[in-house]
């Protein structure tokens, strides 16, 4: 799932990076107070690509930003002074660690306009992003081995959380209307003949980040009811769900399944991912434990931020804005596919999302996609590759295509750069498969 550090430069042996690594941290003689756990701490392909991504000159469809431009900017600007100004003794103190009531309230509202409509401000748990909340669920219920059962690909963010607390990922596979019950059922029931602990499902059923994939309404019901049937939890990430393009989202798992699932949600894709605002509402029974644990490590989230959201939520137009990305979001996934219709060579395909901000690519057998990012690179144009996306250690022929941050003239242009790249890859697969 992780790689070497990437850079635009000449391709070091593997040989030599591994001894400069060595060198750099095995002489010291902290090394040996580093804990089990730290050394499942790794840096993604997606944060070295982050990196890259800045050059000038790049097209990057690496990055899944929001296109902040559309913000009223300026005036968000005057309102941060004005809480400052008037409310700084509180904006700039001390919070609460379960958050202020009145964004608990207002999130609540959100969550309403998704098909949640019996949450309480009581069960809201505001955390740093919903990455946060992945974290603070992953430590309240996991011991090192107990497995966790996530969608294959699924949110590089979440396998760095469970890999740093020692749990053991198992994936199961999606179709193009999401995660299938028949393959769940099977991974469940093997796992429990193995004697394995199961703690919760990770699913990102809306425009899953990579794959773009939304799971079928018809399957949702029946996924949590397997979970259930099993005592196993589910953890619903919803970062897009009001993303979808045709301003219908479909109703959460967590709508009709209040005991059984914890639904995480973020201010990130939908307003502004600096300020670190997410939150998790939990089931009663759940509640206390899950709010105490994300206390310890945060004390508190920003309250400063949490009043520039309330602020924004009370005083802005938020639905207005949100018609705005979606307009926005799906003409940049047009163009995408456009693109890829027109520049890709014969044998790939690709999915074709109703929303949020990603498109998966697959190639053909064989094809491995994480050596071909430098030659990206040095075509001018940057994509992640898709062994960041599962637990795997085996190649990938798959890569993640971010829309969501880049104009449509810049994504053909994208396209058109990386075309002859995996072309080029495929010929060589293909001559070899001919020797």
């Amino acid at each position: 799932m992780t790689h070497e550090t990437l850079d635009a430069g000449p391709e070091l042996p593997a040989e030599a990076i591994d001894a400069i690594e060595r060198a750099a941290t095995a002489a010291h003689r902290h090394e040996e107070l580093f804990s089990e756990r730290a050394a499942n701490i790794k840096q993604s392909a997606v944060r070295d690509v982050f990196d890259i991504s800045m050059r000038p000159g790049l097209v990057s469809l690496a990055g899944g930003n929001p296109y902040l431009q559309s913000l009223p900017l300026e005036k968000l600007g005057q309102t941060a002074a004005r809480i400052i100004a008037e409310e700084g003794m509180t904006a700039l103190q001390y919070g609460g660690g379960q958050g202020t009531e009145e964004l608990r309230t207002q999130i609540c509202e959100i969550m309403a306009a998704e098909g949640i409509l019996d949450a309480r401000p009581e069960n809201v748990v505001i955390t740093a992003g919903s990455q946060s909340a992945q974290d603070v669920a992953t430590k309240v219920f996991c011991n090192p081995g107990d497995v966790v059962l996530v969608e294959n690909p699924t949110y590089v963010g979440a396998l760095n959380t469970f890999e740093a607390y020692q749990v053991q990922v198992e994936t199961v596979d999606m179709d193009d209307d999401g995660l299938v019950p028949e393959l769940l059922e099977a991974k469940i029931a093997a796992l429990q003949a193995q004697g394995k602990a199961i703690k919760f499902l990770y699913t990102i059923p809306n425009f899953n980040n990579p794959s773009g994939i939304t799971l079928a309404p018809a399957r949702r019901q029946r996924i949590v009811d397997i979970c259930r049937n099993a005592n196993i939890l589910v953890l619903e990430d919803n970062p897009y769900g009001l993303l979808r393009f045709d301003g219908k989202p479909l109703e959460p798992m967590r709508a009709a399944n209040e005991h059984d699932v914890i639904y995480m949600g973020s201010f990130s894709k939908i307003f502004a991912p600096g300020l670190r605002i997410g939150w998790a509402l939990v089931p009663e029974h759940l509640q206390r434990r899950f709010y105490l644990a994300s206390e310890a490590v945060t004390l508190c989230p920003p309250t400063l931020n949490q009043m520039i959201v309330s602020a924004y939520l009370r005083d802005y137009d938020w639905r207005g804005q949100i018609d705005t990305y979606r307009a926005l979001y799906e003409e940049r996934c047009n163009a995408l596919l456009v693109a890829l219709e027109e520049h890709m060579p014969p044998g790939l395909s690709w999915t074709r999302p109703e929303g949020g901000f990603f498109v998966w690519v697959t190639l053909p057998d064989g094809v491995d996609t994480y050596p071909l990012l430098k030659r990206a690179i040095a075509a001018g144009v940057v994509f992640i590759p898709g062994a960041a996306f599962t637990h795997s250690a085996e190649p990938s022929n798959k890569l993640r295509l971010a829309f969501s941050a880049v104009p449509p003239e810049s994504i053909a242009e994208g396209v058109r750069r990386l075309a002859p790249v995996l072309q080029e890859a495929i010929d060589v697969i293909s001559k070899g498969a001919d020797i």
